[in-house]
Formats: structure tokens, C-alpha cells, sequence
């Protein structure tokens, strides 16, 4: 789970948000991984959540302190905010040293890819990769802009289609991976700290074991030896099974770039007046 842009969930319902969240990650057993912008917990509200998900089990990571995009920054600069973010989550239990680029963006030249891995392993960080990719903060969007227009709108009817779009994520993500490994793999799922999961992350879970799959921890995915590789893709980024299809030449026709970006939802939520 990425950002913990709590500012962004509007009233009434940022005051249940955070539990909201823990409470549908307990339910179902689950760890995950919250990826911090300490831009965004840089403050009495922010500290208090990172604390929560901590005390709870949860692996912390380091995802910039201001979430800028790496492809479109100075490498140095970038360099210099992932370390202006981990003052302010190395000291909670949770911590771990996994860095998550902000949307998936690890490197527009060879040069800038190669100079990060570098930056990482020499400051004793690991990629916390996504193996599937969603767009779940465009449905995010969406639903905050028509609550803006509308206070009354029924919320709950972005909640089968959400459903939908991250499944339909997960069974491409999924067969890409079998194709390009021959078998499937730990997957770890791109969310966001945001008011649409805080209202259906629950029914999210439930729909994967509903699916026969098995949720298991965070920490227990990313020990997998997968998340060790690196695609020599440029650019460089994505997902990781996206990355490795790349990587091979021989998928290309599978593959949109960016990946799961507005462009791809955009008609689909039009047509159902969402």
C-alpha cells in the first residue's frame, strides 16, 4: 500500500480511514507493506498512522519524501529524497529497508537505472516490487471528484467495478507471469492509502480467497528470490513481471506502456456514469 496520502480522504470519512484499513488487513490475517512519502507523515496525524501499521505487523518502507517521478528528476536530487524520507520511518519496529519508486518509474536511460540499483545496494535497500500493477487511484480520483459534485452519491457503486478492474489485473499479471516464468509466482498487489480502499479494501481480500487464492504476508512475498531480479529494461520500472516480459522480446504485443495508467479506465468509467 502506497503514499498514506490521508490528506487527500475527505471528511466524514478520514476519521475512520486508518482502521478501516487495519481492520480489513486483520480480518483476513493479512501483512502488508505501507510505502511511506514522508512528505505525507511528516506531521502529528502521519505519525500516529505510521505507529498504528507498525504496531499492527506491518512492514514499513521508504517511498520518497516528496513522490516525485525519477524519470523526470535530477538522479542526485532523487537520491537525496529517498534518504530525506528514512529519518522518519527507521525508527518504528516495522521498518525495513524496501524502497518503492513512486509510480514505477525506476529509470527513463540505462545511465539513471544503473546509478539507483548502485544508490540502493550501497545504502543497503531492496526494490519492493509490484508484480501487479493497478489503477486503482484513478477509481480513487474518480469517486473523490463525483463526491465533490455530488455529497450524496451512492459510494457503493464504484465498488463492482473496482472489484472488477483488480481482478482483471491480477488474472493478466498473473498468466503474463506463468508465460514468460512457466509458473506463477508470490505476487504483490499495487494499492493505495486512499478512500476507495478504506471503503472496499475488505471486499478486496474477500474476493481473492472467494478466488481460491491464499493472501500471505508482505515480508513472505518479497523474500521470494523473484524480487531479487533486474530487468535490464529501459525505460526501466513497471511491473516486475511486465519488466521481464519486456526483458525477453518476445511479448511486446501483451504489453502497454505506460502501464496501468487513466488512459486505460477512463471510457469504462464514462459508460457507467462514474
Amino acid at each position: 500500500m502506497d503514499d498514506v496520502n490521508w490528506r487527500s480522504i475527505p471528511e466524514p470519512f478520514a476519521r475512520e480511514a486508518n482502521a478501516r484499513l487495519l481492520a480489513a488487513l486483520k480480518e483476513h490475517g493479512s501483512h502488508a507493506a505501507l510505502f511511506v512519502v514522508g512528505n505525507n507523515v511528516d506531521n502529528e496525524t502521519g505519525r500516529k498512522i505510521l505507529q498504528s501499521w507498525s504496531d499492527a505487523g506491518h512492514l514499513i518502507g521508504n517511498h520518497t519524501f516528496s513522490h516525485q517521478n525519477y524519470d523526470r528528476t535530477d538522479q542526485k536530487l532523487f537520491a537525496q529524497d529517498i534518504l530525506r524520507c528514512e529519518p522518519i520511518v527507521n525508527d518504528l519496529p516495522g521498518f525495513r529497508k524496501f524502497f518503492r519508486f513512486p509510480m514505477l518509474r525506476e529509470g527513463n536511460t540505462a545511465a539513471k537505472r544503473d546509478f539507483m540499483r548502485t544508490f540502493l545496494r550501497d545504502h543497503g535497500y531492496r526494490i519492493g516490487h509490484v508484480t501487479v500493477d493497478t489503477s486503482d487511484w484513478y477509481y480513487d480520483a474518480r469517486l473523490r471528484q463525483r463526491l465533490e459534485k455530488e455529497p450524496s452519491f451512492d459510494l457503493s457503486r464504484y465498488r463492482q467495478p473496482y472489484l472488477d478492474h483488480m481482478w482483471e489485473c491480477t488474472t493478466h499479471y498473473d498468466g503474463l507471469a506463468r508465460k514468460v516464468l512457466g509458473h506463477t509466482v508470490p505476487h504483490t498487489l499495487l494499492v493505495h492509502y486512499n478512500l476507495l480502499n478504506s471503503l472496499f479494501l475488505g471486499d478486496l481480500l474477500e474476493l481473492y480467497r472467494g478466488k481460491e487464492w491464499t493472501l500471505i504476508d508482505a515480508a513472505q512475498a518479497f523474500s521470494d528470490p523473484l524480487f531479487t531480479r533486474e530487468p535490464h529494461t529501459v525505460p526501466a520500472g513497471e511491473s516486475l513481471i511486465w519488466a521481464l516480459a519486456r526483458e525477453t522480446g518476445r511479448f511486446d504485443r501483451e504489453l502497454r506502456y505506460p502501464g496501468e495508467d487513466e488512459v486505460y479506465e477512463r471510457q469504462r468509467l464514462d459508460r457507467l456514469g462514474l
